[in-house]
């Protein structure tokens, strides 16, 4: 499966991650689709994709059946690897360095899954007095700490390998977000028009 960027957050269970930085891993990646979204007073479609880390040295127990597991975080970002996009500029700082103009014309997202890194975790108070915990900044791991081998299985869902079973277990509020997409729309219904532009010590992307 590719999930591919071209140059052309939230917390698992009632209390938020603690603030701070965390030795995370990729497991996670979700094609949300293209969906219209106001963004400074103007409609635009936005081709949105779905990033989740787990957090290995952070456990607690969901479940009783399941015992300890490691609280994860989420961050949503708009599918492209244009100069100024939040996605190119996050994965800049998360390798330690710049895409070249050709790497950035096409990259397969896909490849930061299994891939370790140092996330940045704050707090945000919401209107309605909830507090929740946002990914406010990646690096590269500090050299000599170690992030633990990975817990979740790796998860990947999108347009173009497509599985229903996978997409049946995602929570309620995704699933409502994919199934408004375009490109959810175009693939239960063929005919319509689908245009959319939109080593753990050396990460290989």
């Amino acid at each position: 499966m590719s999930i591919i960027a071209t140059s052309d957050g939230s917390s698992q269970g009632f209390e938020p991650i603690e603030a701070g930085s965390y030795a995370a891993r990729c497991y996670s990646m979700v094609q949300i689709g293209t969906n219209e979204e106001v963004v400074l007073g103007k409609t635009k479609d936005l081709h949105k994709v779905r990033i989740t880390w787990e957090l290995p040295t952070e456990t607690k127990v969901f479940k009783e059946e399941n015992g300890e597991q490691p609280m994860v975080i989420s961050k949503e970002f708009t599918l492209s690897m244009h100069e100024k996009a939040n996605l190119r500029q996050f994965l800049e700082s998360w390798r330690g360095k710049s895409f070249t103009e050709d790497e950035a014309k096409s990259f397969d997202i896909t490849a930061l899954l299994g891939k370790p890194c140092l996330l940045s975790i704050s707090h945000k108070v919401a209107k309605n007095g909830n507090t929740y915990a946002n990914i406010s900044g990646v690096n590269l791991l500090p050299k000599g700490m170690e992030c633990p081998p990975q817990i979740n299985d790796t998860f990947e869902l999108s347009f173009d390998n497509w599985d229903e079973s996978k997409f049946a277990n995602l929570p309620d509020f995704i699933k409502q977000k994919i199934v408004t997409s375009r490109e959810y729309k175009a693939m239960i219904e063929p005919h319509t028009t689908n245009d959319t532009t939109t080593t753990d010590d050396e990460i290989p992307f």
